[in-house]
Formats: structure tokens, C-alpha cells, sequence
């Protein structure tokens, strides 16, 4: 049995981020898509699925849907999983794995029993997946925890269980640049969102006075020369599926070679605004020129060793532009050496004359600036809590 080609999509985001990703997928010429927490759901062929794993830059996970039903015990998840068609996905030499996440009930609205551990959750959904195919095809396929060829996903959610294919099997914040690391590194995903959500455009000068790794700036400069951030990838999940088709597989083409003449396009095109990286610390500068090589934009970035304090020299050689950061939030300085940092960044962003964009996982540093920020948005990076913070040279004027 061969599935059809038309589903419906969930595609996940750090939360707080779904408006932007939902405008990613508008400019992706995705019709409807609408927002749910933690995500954006459409519906549309296997292609667009395809497309958003290439091109979109918010997304973590693009996952389709293959079935929704209730489930309050760990007999009713068995049952309907069990009742799914797997070989239309699966064929006795796959091997797969599978990822549960569990929504507890809040307290009082009765605990679904049995489906509060998502590795036994997960275990019971296997279980049902390889009977299934055991009994219609006479064999049953292998477990591969780390390299799957099939990755499943259930999400489970008060009396509703839904099941999911993993169209890339791992994290799309992976783009396969990141080849050297420091402490803390912001996830590319939320990096691009930062970007799109704190409206740093891509024809106008850009800074980040305190880099890291690099991420911010090589996410600019992706976007500058319109790089899907797919591309680097070496293959997704999706490829690997004995449900994909050699007619997915001529789409799949299609898709890549556009990204690429686009990729072509963006090269050939004169100088974009500048992008300028500056970190204060030998390893990090070593760190961000290493991955911007990997991403193929060090070419499209200047690399500065400057302190924070440095960040109005910086900015006065163009007359408009954005400040964009994401400073330490202060788990590994001791409080006295943190209050001392964000007093300098604070002083320092004040003389600056564009608008300053900052990732604040500290409220300290939101009082150290004085002011109201124009934009306040609450994201989280990972379990902590953050806040995206733009602040408009007209409000530091008032310092």
C-alpha cells in the first residue's frame, strides 16, 4: 500500500517563536498555516514538507501527521498505533526508533493513566508498530536508537494521542557549520528567529559586539545571500524512507537545485550590508571564524577582537544599521562581575545611534538599560525563560 501524498504538517519551534515561523512559511507559499503552541500546522504534499526541512530557518522539526486518537491507558495507545498501516511507511528491513512527549494533565483534571513516562510510552508504540508488520508482512524491522531510518514521533496530550513522521530524524537547528563550540552557544533556530522576530533587515550594517561562536552573524549572513539552511546538510531523513518514491526523489532534486541556483544568486550579487562579529575572547573569535568558514559566509563577515565598550567605534563608520546580541545571562559570572558587565553594556548600547537588539536571560540587565524597550517578547531558549528586548535610539536619548 502506498500512502497518499497529501498530509498534515507540525512543525515545531522553540516557543514563542511560532509567529515568525508561521511568516516563514507564508513567504514559503504555504497556504493557511495556522499557529498552536509550540508549532504551526499546514497541509500539503510531501514536496512542502520537503521544502520547509530546506528553507525554513525557524523550524525545529517538521513532522507528519499519521494518526490522532484517544488514548487515556497504555492499552488504548497500543491499540491505536497497532491500527495504523505501517507498511505504508516501513518495510521489514527498516529499522526505526521512536520519541514520545507527554503533556501531563494539570492537577484535578484526572492524570491519563499509564501514559505518564514517555520511554514506556514510546516502548508500547514500538511494540505495536513491529506486531503490525510482523503479522501482515511475516517479519518485523530492527530498533536503531541513534540512525534510524524511520524516526517516529508521539505526542501525547490530555486524551489524545498523535503519531508522527520525523521528516529530517533529527533537530533542524543542525545545519551542519557548527564545528567548533563555546560555552553556551545559542541554537541556530533561535538565533534566526531572534533575527526575524527583533527586525534586523538584511540591506542595512549589522553588529554583534559580543559573538560567541559566531551563530547571530552567520545566520545573518545565510540569510543576506538567501542560503536555504538545508543545504549543508548531508541528507535527511526523509531520503531513507521505503515510502519515498523515485517521484519524491525528482521533487527532492527540484527543490535542491533551486536552493542552489538561489545560493549562485546570492553570490553574484554585489557586496551585501556589512556584518560585522566582534568578541573580546581569543577562543571564541577562533570558534566563529571556524564556523562561518563551515557555513561558507566568512567571506561575508568581518571578525573584530573589541570589548562591548568598543560597540559605538563600531557602528559610527555607517549611518544606519541594527545592534544584535545575546550576552552572557550569567550562570558561570558571580553576581558582583555581572552587574559590572551589563552596567558597561548598558552604557555602551546608550551611545549607540541604531536600535540595539538583545536576548536577555537576565532581568538585571533590562533594569541596568534604564528604559523601556520598544519591543519586549518572551522566548525561551531551551527550558529558560528569555526575553527578545529592542530598544529605539529615540528611547536612549532620554538616558
Amino acid at each position: 500500500m502506498n500512502p497518499p501524498d497529501r498530509f498534515r504538517f507540525f512543525v515545531t519551534c522553540a516557543r514563542g517563536t511560532e509567529g515568525a515561523l508561521r511568516r516563514e512559511l507564508v513567504a514559503l507559499r504555504i497556504g493557511s498555516p495556522k499557529g498552536d503552541a509550540g508549532g504551526v500546522w499546514f497541509e500539503g504534499p510531501l514536496r512542502m514538507g520537503m521544502a520547509v526541512c530546506l528553507h525554513a530557518r525557524v523550524a525545529m522539526r517538521v513532522l507528519l501527521q499519521v494518526s490522532d486518537f484517544p488514548a487515556t491507558t497504555t492499552d488504548e495507545l497500543y491499540a491505536g498505533a497497532r491500527a495504523v498501516d505501517w507498511s505504508a511507511w516501513l518495510s521489514t528491513t527498516s529499522t526505526l526508533a521512536v520519541h514520545a512527549s507527554i503533556r501531563t494533565p494539570e492537577v484535578g483534571q484526572g492524570a491519563a493513566r499509564g501514559l505518564t513516562h514517555s520511554v514506556y510510552a514510546a516502548l508500547k508504540v514500538k511494540d505495536a508498530v513491529v506486531d503490525m508488520l510482523r503479522d501482515k508482512l511475516g517479519a518485523r524491522p530492527d530498533v536503531d536508537a541513534k540512525d534510524p531510518d524511520v524516526a517516529l514521533v508521539l505526542h501525547v496530550a490530555g486524551d489524545r494521542a498523535r503519531l508522527f513522521l520525523d521528516l529530517a530524524a533529527e533537530p533542524l537547528h543542525r545545519r551542519g557549520y557548527r564545528v567548533a563550540m563555546t560555552d553556551a552557544p545559542l541554537k541556530e533556530t533561535l538565533a534566526a528567529a531572534v533575527l526575524a522576530l527583533g527586525g534586523a533587515r538584511t540591506d542595512e550594517p549589522f553588529v554583534d559586539p559580543m559573538g560567541g561562536s559566531g551563530t547571530l552573524a552567520i545566520e545573518q549572513a545565510l540569510a543576506a545571500r538567501d542560503i536555504a539552511p538545508g543545504l549543508a546538510r548531508p541528507r535527511f531523513g526523509f531520503e531513507r524512507w521505503p515510502a519515498f518514491t523515485d517521484e519524491h526523489r525528482r521533487a527532492w532534486r527540484e527543490l535542491h537545485a533551486e536552493a542552489r541556483a538561489r545560493e549562485a544568486e546570492g553570490r553574484a550579487r554585489a557586496a551585501a550590508a556589512p556584518i560585522v562579529y566582534a568578541d573580546v575572547a581569543g577562543d571564541a573569535l577562533t570558534a566563529a571564524r571556524r564556523n562561518a568558514a563551515a557555513a561558507g559566509v566568512a567571506a561575508d563577515i568581518e571578525f573584530l577582537a573589541a570589548d562591548v565598550a568598543d560597540v559605538t567605534t563600531l557602528t559610527r563608520r555607517w549611518p544606519n544599521g541594527v545592534v544584535c546580541t545575546n550576552p552572557p545571562y550569567g550562570e558561570r559570572l558571580a553576581e558582583r562581575d555581572l552587574h559590572a558587565l551589563y552596567r558597561r553594556m548598558a552604557g555602551a548600547f546608550s551611545r549607540v545611534a541604531w536600535p540595539v537588539v538583545i536576548l536577555s536571560g537576565n532581568p538585571l540587565l533590562a533594569r541596568e538599560m534604564r528604559v523601556k524597550p520598544r519591543v519586549s517578547h518572551r522566548l525561551f531558549n531551551g527550558p529558560l525563560e528569555v526575553r527578545l528586548l529592542r530598544y529605539e535610539p529615540a528611547a536612549r536619548d532620554r538616558l
